[in-house]
């Protein structure tokens, strides 16, 4: 028989909407013409930023913020230094 580990937890699609398990917070960084934004597993989404380092930074912020993952539990993550065009 096969274990599952948390690895093989679904991130996307319908077995994680099903709520099956905990969802993983897997951030990286998109590009999208001159900006740069932050992305999770979660469906988070960082604002758009000029700066790589800055969306690297939202990245890492919402995954330590938002604790070991589950469906729904990141929407009080907000990207740090505020919302986006805050200055």
């Amino acid at each position: 028989m096969l274990e599952r580990t948390l690895d093989d937890e679904p991130t996307t699609g319908p077995e994680a909407a099903a709520g099956t398990g905990p969802v993983p917070h897997r951030a990286d960084t998109r590009e999208r013409g001159s900006f740069c934004y932050a992305q999770c597993s979660c469906g988070w989404r960082g604002p758009a930023r000029r700066a790589r380092d800055r969306a690297r930074l939202d990245a890492g912020t919402h995954t330590e913020q938002a604790g070991p993952g589950g469906p729904g539990d990141d929407s009080s993550v907000p990207p740090p230094g505020g919302p986006a065009g805050a200055h």
